[in-house]
């Protein structure tokens, strides 16, 4: 079904491989139109609870793929390329109502990066980079990274990253709050199932709920936030997890949510 990646579905948890080693998983239109069929995809599915996106190889993603770019940008300007191919793939993740694990293998540049931070939850290799290296070719952080970035690590710190194109070693990112665990390489697929086991474990409905307000959180005001919070809250009492939750509290034990 997929040339550019690699889609597996498991026990509720769906693995998205960007799978382009050769290339240090560089994204060219394909990867990313194949990137937003596999996030429909696992949307879709209601046995899916979690995502984990991770790439093949030395390299998470090496970011655009320059050279594909030379023919398949032929009488596109930059700005219609990102409305069709980035644009929609970062929003999906986003709004996506399931967390999506980011399995950081290596490193992760450019509009890689930018695909890391669309993700809930980085954890990284010892061995994973992250830089926003647009500027080192005259260009602007794209694909979100202008959104993501400073809500990470502050206005001043985002523009030293951005426009010094700083190489973050995985520790270095997580000082700044850029990942939220570091491993060394051979801990990494474990460290990344004792998360995907949590969410799964989760009340998945609520957990797509909360990742849908703090998006909104960043751009409304108090008010409107609380506001919304009021309105959430009923959609999640309504939910056969909550009536679990409530049990499994009065009875003492522990809860045993089906994500519905």
């Amino acid at each position: 079904m997929y040339q550019y990646i690699q889609y597996n579905s498991q026990q509720g948890v769906a693995t998205i491989l960007l799978n382009r080693p050769e290339v240090f998983n560089a994204l060219n239109n394909g990867i990313k139109l194949e990137l937003q069929q596999a996030f429909c995809q696992a949307e879709e599915d209601t046995t899916i609870r979690v995502v984990v996106l991770t790439g093949n190889g030395k390299a998470f993603s090496s970011g655009q793929d320059l050279k594909a770019a030379r023919t398949e940008m032929q009488g596109q300007s930059y700005a219609e390329a990102i409305r069709q191919y980035y644009n929609p793939l970062i929003v999906r993740m986003r709004e996506m109502e399931k967390p999506i694990l980011c399995k950081l293998n290596g490193i992760a540049a450019g509009a890689g990066c930018s695909l890391a931070l669309a993700c809930d939850m980085i954890i990284a290799s010892e061995q994973a980079v992250m830089t926003e290296l647009f500027v080192g070719i005259g260009l602007i952080m794209d694909s979100g990274s202008t959104f993501f970035l400073p809500r990470l690590v502050g206005s001043q710190k985002a523009f030293e990253l951005a426009t010094m194109g700083t190489r973050l070693s995985a520790w270095e990112a997580l000082s700044l709050g850029l990942v939220n665990q570091v491993v060394p390489e051979d801990q990494l697929d474990d460290a990344v199932q004792q998360y995907a086991q949590y969410y799964l474990n989760a009340p998945t409905r609520a957990v797509g709920i909360i990742k849908n307000l703090l998006n909104q959180s960043h751009h409304r005001s108090l008010e409107e936030v609380l506001e919304l919070e009021a309105q959430w809250q009923d959609v999640a009492a309504a939910t056969e997890d909550h009536q679990e939750g409530i049990s499994a509290f009065l009875e003492k034990r522990k809860p045993n949510f089906h994500g519905r």
